[in-house]
Parts: structure tokens; C-alpha cells; sequence
């Protein structure tokens, strides 16, 4: 029996044996019962059928709240689980692969000055990954974590490019970032800049001497808040059963990130063609 028809049910009874009741005793009791003592009876036969009747559909109805209980823990435990994942992922195994990215460079590093340059870069990774860490425990333990959005957001970008170019391998990149601050909300910023820093940071994982634009532009004619942006890059690309290999957390986390905003995203990438990331609002062929 379903939650919905427990309440009418548990509406409808006391309001029929009532209802009942009194055809019953104005058509064939009435010469056996005076008015009062059928008002007496009333209540007492109403309060015997519900606690007849009712008691079952109460005790279903408990039983019914105690598994959707259960459901939201469980749900509210996965989103938890989907959340730390999302934590590890977007801040510490990425400031991780930089990590062992710069240590390379220290192998490689021939100047004292160029050994002095990177173990400073070094420091201020583990600094970054401390600070992730701390971050994710303090998401982990509040209900509503603090807004990353916070800042100028063309800043954050126009850094996330800077970084790159830092990286030591070889990559220049490009911004031409149309979008209006006021155009999103603080967590579609936040869902939005971390699928473009996801698309960096699989540009660093997979090439090399690659240039890197970065662009995002109102659709025209479009409601607000509607976008188009583009992470493309001149690398060696990839076949598409590498894309969806098993593995690729990456492709999937921003896949996932964009399903749960309702946008759209494409990924397309092919050997010598480099690779190019399409995120937006409207439907992409193809996506």
C-alpha cells in the first residue's frame, strides 16, 4: 500500500464511521437511544474503529518513514562519499602530480639557482596539499562549505593559464574570457572552473609543447547565464576508447559535474589533432 493512499485512508475512516454512525442510529435507533446518549456514543465508537483500524495503517505508516529515513541516510552518506572523492580528485592527487612533476625538474635541474628555484616550487606545492587536506576536512564536517567562487573570477582563470605556462613543459596559452562576473552563480562558477581546471590539468597529465586556449562567451540571443566555453589544445590528442578507458576519473568527474548542473560537455580528441573540452548550457551535437 502506498504513503499516498495511507493518508486518505487514515482521512476517510474516522470521517465515515461518523457518517455512518448517524444514518444508522437516525434511521433504526433513534426509538432505542435518546439524542444524548447517541452523542455520547459517537466519539467512543469513532475513537474504537480508528484504534481498530487505524492502528495497522499507523504502524505501516512508521514503518514506511523509518525506510525513507534510512534512504536519506544512505543518500546523504553517498553524496558524502561522492564529495570526498570529488575533494581528493580537484585539490590533493592534482597538487600530488604537480609534485612529482617539479621533482622531475629537480632531477633535471643543472644551476644551483635552478635547484633553488624548484625546491621553493616544491615547498609551495606541499603547502597547497597540506591546505587542500585541511579544506577537505573542514567540507567534510560542515554542512555548507565556504564559497570558492569568492574573488575575481577572470582572475582565477587568467591564473589557472598562468600556471600552466609555469609548468615547465613547454605550453603557452591563450584567454579570451567573455563572460560577465555577474552572469553565474557563486556555484556555477564553482562547477565551471573546476571542469576548466580539470581540462588543464589532463593537458599537463597527457602532453606536452602544446599551445592552450582557454574561451568562454554568451550565447547570443541566449537567456543569462547561458555560455559557451572552449579548453582546446594543439597536443598529440588521443583515440576515443582512450578517452572512456577505465581509469579516466578525470573525463567522468566532469562529465558528472556537468550532468548535475544541466549543462552539456563534449569532449573530442583525435591522434596529432590535440584534444578540446565544450562546455555549455544548450545542447552541443554530438555531446
Amino acid at each position: 500500500m502506498s504513503y499516498r493512499w495511507l493518508k486518505w485512508l487514515i482521512l476517510w475512516i474516522p470521517t465515515l464511521t461518523i457518517g455512518l454512525w448517524e444514518y444508522v442510529r437516525h434511521a433504526f435507533l433513534l426509538p432505542y437511544i435518546s439524542m444524548d446518549l447517541g452523542n455520547v456514543l459517537a466519539p467512543v465508537l469513532v475513537f474504537l474503529v480508528t484504534l481498530t483500524l487505524l492502528r495497522g495503517l499507523f504502524k505501516r505508516l512508521e514503518l514506511m518513514q523509518d525506510a525513507l529515513q534510512r534512504e536519506r541516510l544512505s543518500k546523504s552518506s553517498f553524496e558524502q562519499r561522492e564529495k570526498l572523492a570529488r575533494e581528493l580528485h580537484d585539490g590533493i592527487s592534482q597538487s600530488l602530480f604537480l609534485l612529482s612533476v617539479k621533482l622531475d625538474s629537480l632531477e633535471h635541474a643543472n644551476t644551483p639557482e635552478g635547484v633553488r628555484q624548484t625546491t621553493e616550487q616544491i615547498r609551495g606545492t606541499v603547502r597547497h596539499v597540506y591546505e587542500d587536506v585541511r579544506q577537505s576536512i573542514a567540507n567534510l564536517k560542515s554542512s555548507t562549505a565556504a564559497s570558492p567562487a569568492e574573488g575575481p573570477w577572470r582572475a582565477a582563470i587568467h591564473s589557472l593559464a598562468e600556471e600552466l605556462r609555469e609548468a615547465g613543459g613547454g605550453y603557452t596559452a591563450e584567454v579570451n574570457w567573455q563572460l560577465p562576473e555577474h552572469a553565474l552563480s557563486d556555484k556555477e562558477k564553482v562547477e565551471l572552473m573546476a571542469i576548466v581546471r580539470e581540462a588543464l590539468m589532463n593537458i599537463r597529465k597527457h602532453t606536452h609543447e602544446a599551445h592552450v586556449s582557454i574561451s568562454c562567451y554568451p550565447l547570443e540571443g541566449g537567456a543569462l547565464g547561458s555560455f559557451h566555453c572552449i579548453v582546446a589544445d594543439t597536443g598529440g590528442g588521443a583515440d576515443a576508447e582512450q578517452l572512456e578507458a577505465k581509469g579516466r576519473y578525470g573525463i567522468r568527474m566532469m562529465r558528472e559535474r556537468a550532468k548535475q548542473m544541466g549543462w552539456s560537455l563534449r569532449v573530442k580528441s583525435e591522434r596529432g589533432q590535440g584534444t578540446r573540452v565544450e562546455i555549455a548550457t544548450e545542447p552541443l551535437n554530438g555531446s
